[in-house]
């Protein structure tokens, strides 16, 4: 299933899911918020924004926002979230952006890169619409996790290889399928500078100490292993 058609069929149970779970609420959103540091009159793009809570806080700093996603479902529970008035778009990561040249300040793709097989054209577009200066904030699945739990379960992949694999998982009480593809730590680092930008920050956060007594059965494990990576690089 393309994330799109996943997407769509589960956009309700997501966006529920993304408020308050230990892995979006109190650990993924935190980092990059953190790692954005003071936005305030920056101009940004939520690439793949899903339902909007990362544009909300984002705008909440007082950035100046502008979100997209290639799933209508998710843009539509983004509208209900963030007003008629919200700068949202449906579009196509993959695709070239319907965005102007050195238009944002910063980039932010949260947890979307790792749907995309070549990150050649998206960083190209990413890079693109990003002024000289400005920066990238990208969170992806932690190359190191993923291929740990793969070697345990099956079929022991190969480290160093690019490979895709589908997770099957329950959000707010829904099945949920969702394809993803592993690239190795030196692979995502190679495409950034191929791409023209330079790595500023490389990033692997705890979840926030709330989190404890809030999930006592699941925080000790994130807390002590990452589930993702983060990656601040500034456009030359």
């Amino acid at each position: 299933m393309t994330p799109v058609a996943a997407y769509d069929e589960f956009a309700d149970a997501y966006t529920a899911e993304n408020e308050t779970s230990l892995m979006n609420a109190y650990y993924e959103r935190p980092a990059t918020l953190a790692l954005a540091g003071d936005v305030a009159g920056r101009r940004i793009l939520d690439a793949g924004c899903g339902s909007g809570p990362l544009f909300a806080a984002l705008r909440e700093r007082g950035a100046v926002v502008t979100g997209f996603d290639q799933s209508a479902a998710m843009i539509e529970h983004a509208r209900k979230r963030l007003g008629a008035d919200a700068d949202l778009r449906v579009a196509d990561l993959a695709e070239p952006l319907p965005y102007p040249d050195d238009a944002f300040d910063d980039v932010v793709a949260s947890l979307v890169l790792h749907y995309l097989r070549d990150w050649a054209p998206t960083l190209a577009e990413f890079r693109r619409v990003l002024k000289t200066g400005g920066r990238l904030i990208a969170s992806v699945n932690h190359p190191f996790m993923n291929n740990l739990i793969h070697r345990q379960t099956g079929p022991r992949p190969d480290y160093f290889e690019s490979y895709t694999w589908t997770d099957e998982f329950e959000l707010h009480g829904q099945a949920a399928r969702m394809t993803f593809w592993h690239k190795p730590l030196h692979a995502m680092t190679d495409a950034f500078t191929a791409a023209g930008f330079r790595i500023a920050v490389i990033s692997e956060p705890h979840p926030v100490p709330e989190a404890r007594d809030l999930f006592p059965d699941d925080f000790h494990l994130l807390d002590t292993f990452p589930s993702f990576l983060f990656f601040v690089v500034e456009a030359g």
